[in-house]
């Protein structure tokens, strides 16, 4: 990995017990950075992503909040700052993807992707905006079917659109404190969500990037590290596209 100095910074992963958010979390760890691992379940595995950044010599501590809930993302908000006085970078990982055509989408589905994708994501920003200081990052991860939707993606695509959404305006609206906001857009990666597609799907996707493959969570958190880092200082209202020149 690029050597990029985040020696001193604290990092809020959300959703960083697994796939891409996994290896964010490792990434800036592996630059200096302390790292708050969210998790909503799983306490098992987010302590594993814990204990692997400590046994490479990183800083990390495991922190569990329902990001549905917005009294709950208020109280993870104050436990960080609580306990550790400021934050300096933001990862809105946390995500949930649920297809199904137009006649298929119920209540429930539409509830349970957008209080995820969107509203969690406003409201994380919301809270830790007050607390990163100058300089600071917040970087939104969207995904590729909000730039090449396809039949079926009609709410995960609209929600990853609203983080893209998102990341322009609050890029405006805290660009005079130096804070860059910026989006990475994945396309099809694995290990993560991607793997519940069927085989086919897969197939098709890995043939569509000129690269010949599917991409890793490592591709994108290479992108996270550097837009974290003082490098990306002149970035800011981006949606960095990271899926090997794949049209799908």
């Amino acid at each position: 990995m690029s050597t990029e100095n985040l020696d001193g910074k604290v990092a809020l992963v959300t959703g960083a017990s697994g796939g891409i958010g996994s290896a964010i979390a490792k990434g800036l760890a592996a630059q200096g950075a302390l790292i708050i691992v969210h998790y909503s379940r799983g306490a098992d595995a987010a302590q594993e992503v814990v204990a692997a950044i400590e046994a490479e010599g990183g800083r990390a501590i495991a922190l569990q909040a329902n990001l549905r809930n917005i009294a709950d993302i208020r109280r993870l908000f104050q436990e960080i700052t609580g306990h550790l006085g400021k934050l300096d970078i933001l990862v809105n990982n946390a995500g949930v993807a649920r297809g199904g055509l137009l006649a298929e989408v119920t209540q429930e589905d539409y509830e349970a992707v957008f209080d995820l994708n969107v509203r969690a994501v406003l409201f994380c920003s919301q809270e830790a905006a007050p607390h990163i200081g100058n300089g600071g990052r917040i970087i939104n991860i969207s995904s590729s079917t909000s730039v090449y939707p396809h039949a079926g993606s009609t709410i995960y695509a609209a929600s990853k659109a609203a983080v893209r959404m998102f990341t322009q305006v609050l890029a405006q609206e805290l660009g005079e404190r130096q804070i860059t906001v910026n989006s990475v857009v994945p396309g099809p990666t694995s290990p993560g969500m991607f793997d519940n597609a069927p085989v086919e799907h897969q197939k098709v996707a890995a043939q569509s990037s000129p690269l010949g493959r599917l991409g890793t969570p490592e591709d994108i958190a290479e992108v996270v590290v550097f837009l974290a880092s003082e490098k990306a200082r002149w970035l800011t209202g981006q949606d960095i596209v990271v899926n090997g020149g794949a049209k799908i």
